[in-house]
């Protein structure tokens, strides 16, 4: 029988410390200090060359508890030293899912505690009368869509509160990309080029998104390497997504061939550039019952209200 030989442990490409993670684009290893330090100035110019946060900004998070949200409230708290006149505060949304949105909102009362930052929740029941369980009754299938409505106002009215001029998500490199991919499955170009990050023509707050070229595995090693990772259930309604397949099919392309979802962002923003002024913008008009941008007579969210079960 063979003698063990000892497996070498990996040496930081930068430095000679111990490697803790692999980055298989660029082949390189790196130690604890050279990873946090790399994911945070990517976030940083991320934020630089995008122009989101400009000084004097009031930058709201939208904090689930999450292992995304939770990062990107870490994240940018140590960066705002380097920020001239910028102010951050958290928000949390509680859609009121048994079983699920207690832990997050407690995960994210100790996550703020800790920072010393102000934060406000808003309930789905204080602004629409009802949880998000009792207007899903009958209707699970559509459980992200109806979500996605209500969680869009609810952020809106919950940052328009704190006074913020920019309302910060968690998307990350992952969520970005499968977004691509999902618009391209539909055929749906104008969502695939449209601004997310829009105001809606002064309307809403701008919203932006300074983990988009941070993939989900990143996330989770900088949030282990601070001892910080939220054991946390998962959405009990994520099984009713299409995001959900989607997700399954991109982490095997990009397991294979490293760097797949990067290339999907990349092709996003080709079309972007070619698409410029060549895609009929749609008409922007209030919404006949609440007066909120849309862009029909009366808009997704009044819609949704006509047929929600309290």
């Amino acid at each position: 029988m063979a003698p063990d030989v000892p497996v070498k442990t990996p040496r930081c490409s930068l430095c000679d410390e111990p490697a803790v993670f692999h980055d298989r684009m660029t082949g390189r290893h790196l130690c604890r200090g050279h990873f946090i330090a790399g994911i945070e100035e990517r976030v940083a110019e991320t934020i630089r060359s995008r122009n989101l946060i400009v000084p004097g900004d009031h930058v709201v998070i939208a904090l689930s508890g999450g292992k995304d949200s939770t990062a990107l409230l870490m994240i940018l708290a140590r960066l705002l030293p380097s920020w001239e006149s910028v102010r951050l505060s958290a928000i949390t949304i509680d859609e009121g899912i048994h079983g699920y949105r207690e832990d997050t909102i407690r995960s994210a009362d100790d996550l703020v505690a800790k920072y010393g930052l102000s934060h406000s929740t808003v309930s789905f029941t204080e602004l629409f009368g009802g949880t998000l369980d009792a207007f899903l009754n009958g209707r699970e299938p559509e459980a992200c869509s109806v979500c996605g409505i209500l969680r869009r106002k609810a952020l809106n009215v919950a940052a328009e509160r704190t006074g913020a001029t920019k309302l910060a998500t968690g998307h990350n490199l992952d969520d970005e990309a499968q977004s691509v991919f999902m618009n391209v499955l539909r055929g749906d170009l104008p969502r695939l080029v449209r601004d997310s990050g829009s105001d809606s023509q002064g309307r809403f707050i701008p919203r932006i998104k300074p983990l988009m070229f941070v993939s989900e595995k990143e996330i989770a090693v900088y949030l282990m390497l601070h001892g910080a990772w939220p054991d946390l259930p998962e959405c009990p309604y994520a099984v009713h997504a299409l995001r959900g397949e989607v997700r399954g099919m991109l982490a095997t392309l990009e397991s294979k061939h490293p760097g797949t979802m990067l290339h999907l962002m990349e092709s996003k923003a080709k079309i972007e550039v070619q698409c410029a002024g060549r895609l009929e913008e749609e008409a922007i008009r209030p919404c006949a019952e609440c007066g909120d941008p849309c862009s029909g007579a009366i808009c997704q969210l009044c819609q949704l209200k006509k047929t929600l079960k309290k």
